[in-house]
């Protein structure tokens, strides 16, 4: 039997492409440009799903949704909307939508999304409460950023584990408490921890808690980052720093749910939801040795990648506009940006990524007097001298630059990222673990694959250029013509 497609919106030209491409596909499709309709369709019992748009003239998709799913709960409803912020994807689903497709769509995936809706209907979502509908936790409208929105919308009433992975200032820790505070955890405790803040030796205690006397100066039993998130969500940021023990005893945390504090020795229950983050290539450390394979796994049941701020340039204005009402509140002066200004900024690098940019314009609310800040002002700023600046994607011009000074150049724009804050402890083993792939690479490269030439131009030796290749898991260039 054909399955029945509803859609409703009041765009005429998205109305004939949806019964154009669904009538393709097999479907029957009836065609609306008001809610009233839609609704009067579904009452009767018609339609075995819905396409509909969030902004129609009558009524808006999400006050009538929850009539929907208590009249007919078993009917999949996608929304459509030209909004495409995190709220929306929220909303959608907490209101029961099967999914959420930002305009403009893809009517592949569109196509793809109603099979597996009819094939397998979603269940209706908890609800969120009311008053969680205000403020925006996440900001961006790009495409970039709406497949984020659907995969934190998708994981909001599951415990499932999420691995985060990004540049450091992306915003990695706003992803995860925005799952926390939208999810099914929301009314237990946030607990947040940075393994690249804390010393190594120190970093089992803070996870697990410790005995009196385990070691010294334990003089007090202390509770752990598990016990004080029990309920909640526990957010391990820089996961890639975590030493080899503290590893091997979050491993099995995630296999048996219980943990021992140290110096303990009776197993403690757990019920926690982990999400990890980091900044590092975890299978570089995992073929290092500095990161266990099977703990990795176990951490990256659902991968999240979010995207450098010069991937999502589009983004800008909105955030600029989200950090200057942050800064109001804060007793900043209210600023405009001229559009040329915000152009600057979306041509610059942003090595901070989006932690630099808040830095940038919390620095200009709070140092410049006038009401709008022009061009000029934002390139002085970002130190944008028009012969070497790294105002542009490209970044600064490098040919004539000696490694010293590239190397000075980048670590002023890492640093610059943090504002008045310093980055993670242990910068130099850091630095230099993370610049043996890059040039390794580029020597291989350069000598189109050949390890002898490379060997000689690293003045490294053969045998010790292989292990690294071997241990860095770097893609060997090999030319077509010989060496």
């Amino acid at each position: 039997m054909t399955a029945t497609i509803l859609v409703a919106d009041d765009d005429a030209a998205i109305r004939t492409v949806l019964n154009q491409a669904l009538s393709r596909a097999g479907y029957d499709v009836r065609i609306t440009s008001n809610a009233a309709t839609l609704w009067r369709w579904i009452s009767a019992g018609e339609g075995d799903l819905v396409v509909t748009d969030v902004i129609m003239p009558d009524e808006n998709a999400f006050d009538l949704l929850p009539r929907i799913k208590k009249a007919r709960p078993d009917l999949p409803v996608l929304v459509m909307s030209a909004q495409n912020t995190f709220m929306t994807a929220i909303k959608a689903s907490e209101k029961g939508a099967y999914d959420y497709l930002p305009k403009p769509f893809d009517l592949t995936e569109l196509i793809a999304i109603i099979g597996r809706a009819l094939a397998e209907p979603k269940k209706k979502p908890a609800r969120l409460d009311d008053d969680m509908q205000d403020g925006m936790p996440l900001v961006g409208r790009s495409a970039a950023m709406q497949e984020i929105y659907r995969v934190l919308a998708r994981l909001m009433q599951t415990d499932l584990t999420l691995m985060i992975t990004g540049e450091s200032g992306t915003g990695k820790e706003l992803v995860a408490k925005a799952l926390h505070d939208y999810g099914k955890r929301r009314n237990g405790p946030f607990v947040a921890i940075n393994m690249a803040a804390i010393p190594r030796d120190l970093i089992e205690s803070e996870l697990f808690g410790h005995e009196k006397g385990a070691f010294t100066g334990a003089q007090n039993r202390s509770t752990g980052r598990f016990e004080q998130a029990e309920g909640g969500t526990l957010f391990l940021d820089e996961i890639g720093d975590m030493p080899m023990d503290a590893q091997t005893r979050l491993l099995r945390v995630l296999q048996q749910g219980e943990y021992t504090t140290v110096g303990g020795r009776t197993p403690i229950r757990t019920d926690v939801r982990i999400v990890a983050a980091t900044n590092k290539d975890l299978k570089h450390s995992i073929n290092q040795g500095l990161f266990r394979e099977d703990l990795y796994y176990r951490l990256n049941v659902v991968p999240l990648r979010l995207p450098p701020l010069r991937d999502r340039a589009e983004d800008i204005p909105d955030l600029v506009r989200h950090f200057i009402q942050q800064g109001e509140k804060e007793g900043l002066d209210s600023k405009r940006f001229e559009t040329e200004a915000l152009e600057v900024m979306k041509a610059y690098a942003w090595p901070g990524n989006v932690r630099e940019l808040e830095n940038v314009v919390r620095r200009l609310m709070a140092l410049y007097p006038q009401d709008v800040i022009a061009r000029e002002v934002v390139e002085q700023e970002l130190r944008a001298d028009i012969a070497d600046s790294p105002i542009t994607k490209a970044g600064m011009p490098t040919g004539s630059m000696t490694i010293s000074q590239a190397v000075e150049e980048n670590m002023r724009t890492y640093f610059a990222g943090f504002g008045d804050a310093l980055p993670p402890s242990g910068l130099y083993d850091r630095v230099l673990t993370e610049m043996e792939y890059p040039l390794i690479l580029a020597a291989l490269t350069a000598t189109r694959g050949n390890q002898i030439k490379a060997a000689d131009l690293l003045g490294l030796n053969r045998n010790t250029l292989r292990k690294k290749i071997r241990e860095l898991g770097v893609s060997v260039y090999r030319s077509s013509r010989s060496a």
